[in-house]
């Protein structure tokens, strides 16, 4: 069975059903499924070679779903395209898959205006739908080992690491989130988050439960509130800020949202103060999930009713169904409960490597082992608790941001000798992105302008909230710079500008 087989399945079994909610149009399974169809034909008759890439990028949309969905239904490798990140990373993760159908928004193709391949205007899909109407939807033949999906974990550090999940995975994904989260045909899940990022994980599991997708016309907190209480929805998926909105906006004002049953964080911790605040305003319905691009959002699941246990608050849950789990030692014996080590995972929900990059795929899957990067510990119960990142990757409101790609960026600029990125803790953003910048003699440039050139560089998400500009950047005796000598030096300066204003 496909991923996509999911959908089949739900369509034929609740045609008259509604499958999409938009401020256009309500669309059910059997519509919806007239349009994927068509559209993976159009997608196979233009390249029929089975596993080729097929990017898109895009704003959330119903086209974009339809895109998406028609993309895998023709057997092709979904690379998404994520409009939040900058021109540049964009392009070289287009150079690096070589897709042959590039689908984009106008918005999209103003910024990536010299895209080889064919390139599908988002604009002209309906068109393409009505000549293809009709047509045998594509046949597949291929292992579940074959890639669904090649998604980047980074994209500015000179070669993109584009994470190749199987097919496999993805229908681990939806299986494990209909366990855990019990999706059914009158569940509607509010599309808040990217559909290039985390949301598209349960695009599948809701559609294929013969559930709806509800598209709002922007993702401000009043606006996602507002169709919570009007289109009756059930579950939604977001980062701990965005979370922290709602809350906000919930207090100030109200809505009746007692439809909702799942409100789903992840992508980054969320303090224990904030969950509780969150069940406060909502009620019992918060929930999260642990997982890696390479291991995608589910190694473990937490539901609102184990959440509701104040032991359980600063944890991620237990591990997720045909998935193990486990704590390993430096010299790779697993440990037991209380016990810290590196997590790691194996079983049907992991990559099959990393694209074009054997190297980093052998020092991440080791023994049949994925290798995280974190630092965790059972309890006794079996719920895992994340000590520590061995990683560097800073993860601010919910988006990986990885120091390198963040520095490279920066050294673009003409002003600047060296740079030093790190994650400082944040009330907002979890984490938030500083650099600690040493100018070249004589340069000048003020930390807003060198913020505003990383925007343009790599997107708003992974530019520095805060620049500090050092003297010279801290180093040991044999030349490498010392971050933790720098975030001490953040503190320190924090604590005395706030010494000063007091």
């Amino acid at each position: 069975m496909y991923p996509i087989d999911f959908f089949w399945r739900a369509a034929d079994r609740y045609p008259a059903r509604i499958a999409v909610r938009s401020p256009a149009a309500d669309l059910t399974f059997a519509e919806l499924a007239a349009r994927v169809g068509s559209l993976a034909a159009a997608f196979a008759r233009i390249d029929p070679e089975p596993g080729s890439r097929l990017a898109i990028g895009a704003a959330n949309s119903v086209d974009h779903l339809v895109a998406l969905l028609a993309a895998i239904a023709a057997g092709k490798v979904w690379v998404p395209l994520n409009p939040r990140n900058g021109t540049p990373e964009l392009e070289r993760i287009l150079a690096f898959t070589e897709p042959s159908i590039v689908v984009l928004d106008a918005a999209m193709r103003e910024r990536l205006p010299g895209v080889s391949g064919h390139m599908a205007p988002l604009e002209d899909i309906e068109k393409v739908i009505r000549e293809h109407a009709g047509s045998a939807r594509p046949a597949l033949n291929l292992g579940l080992d074959a890639t669904q999906a090649i998604k980047f974990t980074g994209g500015t550090t000179g070669v993109p690491k584009g994470v190749m999940q199987p097919m496999r995975a993805w229908n681990t994904t939806v299986l494990t989130q209909w366990h855990e989260f019990d999706f059914h045909a009158d569940d509607r899940f509010l599309v808040s988050a990217p559909l290039t990022h985390g949301a598209s994980t349960y695009v599948l599991a809701v559609l294929g439960s013969g559930g709806g997708l509800v598209f709002p016309p922007d993702t401000s907190a009043p606006t996602l509130l507002d169709w919570t209480a009007q289109a009756g929805v059930t579950s939604l998926f977001l980062p701990p800020t965005a979370i922290y909105a709602l809350c906000a906006e919930q207090t100030r004002a109200p809505r009746d949202v007692s439809s909702l049953r799942l409100l789903i964080y992840g992508a980054a911790p969320m303090p224990p103060a904030r969950i509780q605040e969150t069940q406060r305003v909502f009620g019992n319905v918060v929930a999260t999930t642990y997982g890696q691009t390479e291991a995608p959002t589910v190694l473990t699941c937490m539901r609102p009713d184990q959440l509701a246990d104040p032991r359980n608050l600063g944890s991620v849950g237990r591990p997720s169904m045909n998935t193990l789990v486990a704590i390993m030692g430096k010299d790779g014996t697993l440990l037991g409960p209380g016990q810290e080590g590196e997590i790691v995972a194996r079983g049907d929900l992991l990559m099959t490597g990393y694209w074009r990059m054997s190297e980093q795929t052998a020092t991440t899957i080791v023994d049949g082992w994925l290798h995280t990067g974190d630092v965790g510990a059972f309890d006794e119960r079996g719920f895992l608790f994340i000590k520590s990142r061995v990683r560097e990757v800073i993860i601010s409101g919910g988006f990986n941001v990885y120091p390198s790609d963040v520095e490279e960026a920066i050294g673009r600029h003409a002003a600047i000798y060296e740079s030093a990125v790190v994650g400082i803790a944040d009330d907002k953003w979890g984490e938030a992105v500083h650099a600690a910048v040493q100018l070249r003699p004589g340069a000048s440039v003020s930390p807003e302008e060198l913020i505003g050139f990383v925007k343009r560089e790599i997107g708003a998400v992974k530019a520095p909230k805060v620049v500090h500009i050092f003297d010279t950047l801290p180093k040991s005796p044999v030349g490498k710079t010392l971050k933790d000598e720098v975030v001490r030096r953040i503190h320190q300066q924090a604590a005395t500008q706030t010494g000063s204003k007091a």
